[in-house]
């Protein structure tokens, strides 16, 4: 582990001469921009209608998230670019990727949970942890790069491995309530429901490969290798908002699909790793929508509509439960 005092090199352009190093931050970075190209492209042809809170905290985190933050730290560490633009392109994807992720996640939320309380809660932590541990990193990252005094590079250094491990932990925390709340509610179909048990342990495989990615990206940061740290952190935040974009088609498909024995169309195979005939109703938002007839839809909200009409299945008629939907 690196001294609290040694200037973190990267910051201003990697120095040290490691070819290793070097190798893998071309890597890290090529995975990110390639999984956030890809994430993009599956959002504009799953979705037909761009609205909903799920699909824009998705949108930004990748356009305004992932890819500034890889390039931007990419063109600093080999100092392609002057430092003022390459610092504000990856503080810009820092302040959206990030706090991004936990809004995704929040987003689908409101599928297992059911207590407002529960919600607004985890709504004002992400805020509040934005703005108590954004704007310090933001000026501690600016006044270390260009004073370099050493009060300066010391409280760098402790605040960004403290906002690391805030985030970090932010994230655990709202995937151990999906957790909680998902078992909960696979607990409560029939005993002979034969999804019940791999439904189960495939959502809980991917929150576990998501929080195993957190623990990796603070060991990295933790142990001082702060260029790799910041290149591998994109990655792992593409690699995060893919595997949730894979979440929520599972988990819509436990909320809204309680069968116990598929149909001949659940074979169905479909291109990518979600699927998007899933989204049969509002997955976006943390309120439930009015079920009178003709009421107007809210901003957020998310139906089968929004897909194209070739992505949709066949359904029983759900009009007594909810007057929105309209199988095709």
């Amino acid at each position: 582990m690196t001294s609290l005092s040694e200037f973190p090199d990267g910051l201003r352009g990697y120095s040290a001469n490691r070819l290793v190093v070097r190798i893998l931050m071309i890597i890290f970075t090529s995975i990110a921009l390639y999984n956030a190209i890809e994430l993009l492209i599956l959002l504009f042809l799953t979705f037909s209608h761009y609205r909903g809170l799920y699909f824009w905290t998705l949108l930004l985190s990748v356009v305004l998230g992932v890819i500034p933050h890889a390039i931007g730290y990419l063109l600093g560490h080999f100092s392609l670019a002057p430092l003022w633009f390459t610092l504000t392109l990856s503080t810009i994807g820092f302040y959206v990727m990030v706090p991004g992720q936990s809004m995704v996640l929040y987003s689908r939320l409101h599928l297992v949970v059911q207590s407002n309380k529960v919600l607004r809660f985890v709504l004002w932590l992400i805020i509040i942890d934005a703005i108590i541990l954004l704007i310090p990193t933001t000026v501690l990252t600016f006044c270390t790069a260009y004073v370099s005094a050493p009060s300066m590079i010391r409280g760098y250094n402790v605040m960004e491995r403290l906002q690391l491990a805030w985030f970090c932990a932010q994230e655990i925390l709202i995937s151990g309530i999906y957790i909680t709340e998902t078992v909960k509610l696979l607990k409560l179909m029939p005993d002979k429901d034969r999804r019940r048990t791999r439904i189960m342990y495939e959502l809980l495989a991917i929150n576990a490969v998501i929080i195993l990615l957190d623990v990796c990206l603070l060991v990295v940061e933790y142990i001082g290798y702060y260029s790799l740290q910041t290149t591998l952190k994109a990655m792992v935040y593409s690699i995060k908002l893919k595997l949730e974009f894979g979440v929520l088609g599972k988990l819509v498909n436990v909320v809204q699909n309680p069968r116990s024995q598929p149909t001949s169309s659940d074979h169905e195979e479909y291109p990518g790793f979600v699927d998007p005939s899933q989204f049969t109703s509002d997955v976006t938002h943390a309120v439930p929508r009015d079920p009178r007839p003709g009421a107007r839809r809210g901003w957020n909200t998310l139906s089968v509509e929004s897909l194209h009409s070739p992505e949709r299945r066949t359904r029983p008629s759900t009009r007594s439960t909810d007057e929105t939907l309209h199988p095709s």
